[in-house]
């Protein structure tokens, strides 16, 4: 199946953002998008999608091919998407394969463009009667790559229209718009990790899986694998990245201490080598509680099952190398056996939000949620944040520190009010804790993005809209004295 005209559109789009001197070259090609055609399909007229492949190796230099018939120097071969053709990045990597001999295993991504086209050449293409082929246009995506390894891969042109290879620096690089492009983005053909991925223990010997989805497009489906995800365009770091994708693929599960641990080679869906630095820490919650949006199932394993567990490649020699390097600590019988609600019978376990109530001047500070939040997006809400194994009040200081670099000194918070909550029936219930500090430091600040938009004071009397429904009922409930409210439960 060809690539859809809306992920198409959607990769022209953000080109031209980055371009928008363009748009009028791409006018064509946009109202093509529109019909119900195939843009790819060499058939369409007047004109469709080609793609090439741009392949920069250690030394900054840009890999072209020589012509017999021209004598010219060009770059690397590119041609018409094939049905075989998932995607158009899928269409310039097989190109580079077929044209060069250089296998998709051999290239990265980078990280300026993570896998947008670096450049939408528009030429004309002359009739060919022999072909019974029209005068049309060619609408070429170019795509960058860097190499994976130190060294240049042998190049085999497989193509009886093509002479030889050469590797020419970036002032030397043979069309114009490309070499400005190439030159404004600074690509010094260096790889670097652009995934990230949480191998998050207890430290009592368990550690977190994932099942991933089994279907089309997913990396390594239906294999135990870590939870993580690529880098995208607003992730100002790779350990911001991983946190974004824990909320999106699992609202709630917030890992303590996050550290670089390694990075590891991996093989993307489309073939390419894709680093990934593996980010260590610390969680003691209940797998089955989260509210899993991505995957099939998150669960605890001991080192001692992985041999039974079919894995992503090479994560079973990962987990047992950090388990030999930090050995499983002894615990009370309560935090050593797996935390799944195994009390009497009967016991449903409850979920501990801590949130901060922070006063000034008669005002209380409120946060407007990221629209792409997994929690509550475009409604405001306290500063608020889910208990590992802590106590709440350490808990709540950590979160003020992270969520808006406020210094709380958790001796100096009191409980204020409490909120029981259940937002459905056969939800999982939440005990909801707001403490009030008597003293704090520091000026609220955004250093979350992906997470809350700005920080804002508003007065308890006239509290913004939307908000979060158990909010105002616990600043309501702090005006009026009252230490405890329920909400969402059927008397």
């Amino acid at each position: 199946m060809p690539p859809s005209s809306s992920s198409i559109r959607k990769a022209v789009e953000s080109y031209l953002a980055r371009h928008p001197d363009e748009r009028d070259a791409l006018t064509g090609l946009l109202a093509m998008l529109e019909r119900p055609i195939d843009v790819t399909a060499r058939t369409a007229l007047p004109g469709h999608i080609t793609c090439g492949a741009v392949v920069i190796d250690r030394q900054g230099r840009v890999l072209h091919i020589r012509h017999r018939a021209t004598g010219d120097l060009v770059l690397t071969t590119g041609g018409h998407v094939e049905s075989e053709d998932r995607t158009l990045l899928a269409a310039a990597l097989r190109e580079v394969s077929e044209g060069a001999g250089i296998p998709p295993a051999a290239l990265c991504l980078t990280r300026q463009m993570l896998g947008s086209p670096l450049d939408i050449d528009v030429h004309g293409i002359t009739a060919n009667p022999s072909e019974n082929e029209p005068a049309h246009r060619h609408y070429d995506f170019r795509y960058v790559f860097c190499l994976a390894g130190e060294e240049p891969p042998a190049i085999t042109l497989r193509d009886e229209e093509v002479s030889g290879a050469q590797w020419l620096t970036l002032p030397e690089v043979t069309s114009p718009t490309l070499r400005a492009k190439l030159l404004r983005a600074q690509l010094d053909g260096q790889p670097e990790p652009l995934n990230a991925s949480a191998l998050l223990h207890d430290g009592h010997g368990r550690y977190l899986l994932h099942l991933r989805d089994h279907k089309d497009g997913i990396w390594e489906p239906w294999t135990l694998a870590l939870l993580g995800g690529g880098r995208e365009p607003g992730d100002s770091c790779l350990e911001a990245t991983l946190r974004r994708e824990l909320a999106e693929e699992a609202p709630g599960l917030e890992p303590v201490s996050l550290m670089p641990y390694a990075v590891e080679k991996a093989v993307g869906v489309d073939g390419l080598t894709v680093p990934v630095v593996i980010y260590a820490g610390c969680w003691h919650g209940d797998a089955d509680a989260v509210d899993l949006r991505e995957g099939v199932l998150l669960k605890w394993f001991t080192v001692d099952t992985l041999d039974r567990l079919r894995l992503s490649p090479g994560l079973g020699d990962l987990i047992r190398r950090h388990a030999a390097e930090h050995p499983a600590v002894e615990g009370p019988p309560d935090t050593a056996r797996p935390l799944t609600g195994t009390g009497p019978a009967g016991t449903v376990p409850h979920i501990v939000g801590v949130h901060l109530h922070l006063e000034r001047d008669g005002k209380v500070l409120l946060g407007l949620r990221h629209p792409d939040s997994a929690y509550a997006g475009s409604l405001w809400h306290a500063l608020a944040g889910h208990l590992e194994a802590e106590a709440a009040t350490a808990g709540l200081a950590r979160e003020a520190h992270e969520e808006a670099g406020l210094v709380i000194d958790p001796a100096d918070l009191e409980l204020v009010h409490t909120v029981h909550t259940v937002d459905r029936p056969g939800a999982r219930p939440r005990m909801q804790l707001f403490f009030r500090p008597r003293h704090w430091e520091g000026t609220p600040e955004v250093r979350e993005p992906d997470r809350c938009l700005r920080w804002e004071w508003f007065s308890a009397e006239d509290l913004p809209e939307p908000i979060v429904p158990y909010t105002r009922v616990a600043i309501e409930g702090v005006r009026a004295g009252r230490a405890y409210s329920e909400l969402g439960w059927s008397r």
